[in-house]
């Protein structure tokens, strides 16, 4: 590729080429979890995306943001701190164990997360939590960069083996693209522009499947167009008495 438009264009046939059966499973999912009564969430799906799909103009109601955070205060003198624990413990594993466990997570949820190059210890360890509690998962990876890494989590595996739905955002190894003169390596990622494709796809699949239901989605509309704010507390009111 030559310029990052080029690189562009070819992602977006690409992902539109090969992801179709994997978008339909996707949609299934999320649209039969909220026919019946389940809930959907968005994890981080890589660079800080989670909000473009959380409470977006033209998007579902039903996406919810999942995020936590653990702070454990603990510092103690350096010759402690490779003190034996009573037990084999991963800190980060455990973190995420325990906010699932605390969270409104239940069995035929659906959780949407990712990592483009799926090595990450946080994703994969959320999407196991999950789906040892019944939590339907979706992961938005790089199949061909995960193919050429290996995982930071201790069990060896990487998102695209713990998942339910793998969704290959279509980018290269190392995310970045195009060949500029003077520079060494690629530079301009796809990973992004992938991954959002994808999704909103996703996403438009399960707005036609709900219709067809005779159980159309709530949507979010701009809260900048006149009328906006009242429109929004009337959209927030009908999925809290439909639940998507």
């Amino acid at each position: 590729m030559n310029n990052y438009l080029d690189a562009v264009r070819d992602l977006i046939a690409r992902v539109s080429g090969t992801q179709q059966p994997a978008i339909a499973q996707a949609a299934s999912l999320i649209a039969e979890a909220l026919l019946n009564g389940r809930a959907l969430f968005c994890h981080e799906i890589g660079h800080g995306l989670q909000g473009d799909f959380v409470r977006r103009a033209g998007g579902l109601a039903a996406v919810r943001p999942f995020s936590f955070k653990l702070d454990v205060q603990d510092d103690v003198a350096p010759p402690l701190r490779e003190r034996p624990r009573p037990a084999p413990v991963d800190r980060v594993c455990e973190s995420v164990r325990l906010a699932v466990r605390v969270s409104q997570l239940r069995g035929g949820d659906v959780m949407m997360l990712g990592s483009v190059s799926g090595r990450n210890i946080v994703p994969v360890e959320l999407a196991r939590a999950c789906r040892e509690m019944g939590v339907h998962t979706i992961g938005f990876t790089s199949k061909t960069y995960t193919a050429r890494v290996a995982s930071l989590h201790p069990s060896g595996q990487r998102l695209a083996e713990v998942v339910d739905v793998v969704i290959d955002n279509g980018a290269p190894y190392g995310d970045a693209a195009v060949k500029l003169p003077g520079y060494e390596s690629e530079v301009l990622p796809l990973s992004g522009l992938g991954t959002l494709q994808a999704g909103w796809t996703i996403f438009e699949e399960v707005l036609r499947r709900m219709h067809a239901a005779g159980s159309p989605a709530t949507v979010f509309q701009s809260v900048n167009r006149e009328g906006g704010e009242e429109r929004l507390r009337a959209t927030e009111e009908l999925y809290a008495r439909k639940g998507y």
